[in-house]
């Protein structure tokens, strides 16, 4: 019996805290890196706290005397941080889709981070072409990913682009079947940049982001406030790798600028992008944090959104079906 008892709470401490942990890290706007890092994981919290549940009510269903009210007690705590996550999490379950325009014409995006480079050419371009997409961003694209993705068909596709490949992470580029014009740079370390594309389906001025991640909160932060700041009344669209979740603070502050992420809109649930290799710090996982995003503004609507596994990168890449409204 004693045994038992010592594994219950063994258990139970190795399900709650970490999902303690993650609540109190999603209430509050952490400014140090690790902790904002911890933020990333906040839907996490969802299936510890349902399990934390489940070993409640069978603790309830235990002979305890007198504290079997305690057990309740404790149960119904249980449900006020599950309820919460609950709450933040739904959106992207339920989140309302603007009907497109009854004449409209969906034009398919499409972020992808190559991670320096290694990304899969023949696997991008397979992407590309079996999604039919009208509007690339990639991040992390260095001179030779994009000589070799121009040598499988890349130039081709998608003949105009702005921004421009770099070393390592530092590359960003938006690329498109449609003229591209108004391209500027903004002031982000790793390169993002606004533009205007010329679609069929009608113009688009968008952003292509890549800011850095939140290994310094300050700089991280910063660059995502430069994102917020750019994403003006103008912009219709933006892509990329935020290196953000929907619960970081800085990335409700682009949502109340008035975007939504496409996922959300279509109703698509939960689409975790990173890591997408099967590892984190060395150990195994699945895709867990959802940073690559596509956001559109008032005048578009998604009507889905899905991830696509490409060997190579630790990304997921992103594509949304957009229609104007």
């Amino acid at each position: 019996m004693r045994v038992r008892g010592v594994l219950f709470w063994v258990v139970l401490a190795g399900l709650a805290l970490p999902a303690l942990l993650l609540t109190v890290l999603r209430l509050t706007t952490p400014d140090v890196g690790t902790a904002v890092r911890g933020v990333s994981f906040a839907p996490l919290a969802l299936p510890l706290y349902a399990a934390a549940l489940v070993l409640l009510l069978a603790r309830i269903a235990w002979p305890a005397g007198r504290q079997r009210r305690v057990w309740v007690a404790a149960t119904v705590a249980a449900l006020l941080p599950l309820g919460l996550h609950g709450w933040w999490l739904a959106p992207q379950f339920s989140g309302g889709q603007p009907a497109a325009a009854a004449d409209a014409r969906t034009f398919q995006v499409m972020t992808a981070n190559l991670l320096t480079g290694h990304a899969d050419p023949l696997e991008v371009m397979e992407t590309i072409a079996n999604e039919q997409v009208d509007i690339l961003v990639l991040q992390e694209v260095t001179p030779e990913a994009l000589a070799a993705l121009d040598e499988a068909g890349l130039s081709t596709a998608l003949p105009e682009r702005a921004g421009e490949p770099g070393f390592g992470v530092m590359g960003t580029m938006i690329l498109s079947v449609g003229e591209i014009t108004e391209v500027s740079r903004l002031d982000t370390h790793m390169g993002s940049y606004a533009a205007t594309v010329a679609l069929p389906q009608g113009e688009v001025r968008m952003l292509g982001v890549h800011p850095v991640p939140p290994h310094n909160a300050d700089v991280w932060s910063g660059e995502l406030g430069v994102i917020e700041k750019t994403a003006d009344d103008r912009v219709d669209l933006l892509a990329g790798d935020f290196n953000a979740t929907p619960d970081h603070a800085p990335m409700r502050g682009i949502y109340d600028a008035g975007f939504r992420d496409a996922a959300e809109v279509a109703n698509a649930g939960w689409q975790p992008t990173w890591p997408a290799n099967g590892s984190m710090v060395g150990l195994p996982s699945p895709p867990v944090v959802q940073i690559d995003h596509v956001l559109v503004g008032e005048r578009l609507t998604a009507l889905d959104t899905r991830t696509v596994d490409i060997t190579g990168t630790d990304h997921r890449a992103v594509i949304a079906d957009v229609a104007f409204v």
